[in-house]
């Protein structure tokens, strides 16, 4: 009897899957949930080896300005799509190649957190292909549903990071060390 791989086992990987993602040779965006913030990364891989071009989490969001009451809906839907928003505007500034969705082994389910997350991308002029049906309402986005109204400051997050010439290193620390190496 042969037995399915670890990370299969675990829920982590879905082979198949991975398998044609490697072999369509398109970058991918990655969306993941933590219990406390949201993680997105740019990744391209060559021969099965994975490299990640530009990774963000949603605590990026406080250096544009997140109010600290709000530091427990650091992976709701707003968070969700600022995040995407702040990925896609680094995709097109640094002039990167379109990518594809990974959303790996989560359930994906319309008007959730993870299809905020693709609209952000989207708004900010990356080209992904998704139907307007399954993003979640406007309202949802700019966080009116929220305990406190969170509208203002998500419009004010926003065009910070539209307006915002301020670079921020969102590459990988290894790129860092090889430059300090030179």
């Amino acid at each position: 009897m042969r037995l399915p791989k670890q990370r299969r086992i675990e829920n982590k990987t879905d082979y198949l899957k991975r398998l044609k993602l490697l072999k369509s040779g398109v970058p991918r965006v990655t969306f993941r949930k933590t219990n406390r913030y949201v993680i997105a990364q740019y990744i391209t891989s060559k021969e099965a080896q994975d490299k990640i071009e530009l990774g963000i989490t949603s605590k990026k969001l406080k250096e544009y300005g997140w109010p600290d009451k709000f530091d427990g809906s650091l992976k709701s839907v707003p968070a969700s799509y600022l995040t995407g928003f702040l990925l896609g505007k680094e995709i097109m500034k640094n002039k990167m190649k379109t990518p594809i969705v990974d959303f790996g082994m989560t359930r994906v389910l319309s008007k959730n957190r993870t299809f905020a997350f693709i609209k952000g991308l989207i708004d900010a002029g990356v080209e992904i292909k998704c139907s307007e049906e399954h993003f979640p309402d406007e309202e949802r986005i700019i966080g009116k549903n929220m305990k406190e109204d969170f509208s203002k400051k998500f419009v004010e997050i926003k065009s910070k990071i539209e307006g915002s010439e301020k670079t921020h290193s969102t590459k990988k620390v290894a790129t860092k060390d090889k430059e300090k190496k030179k």
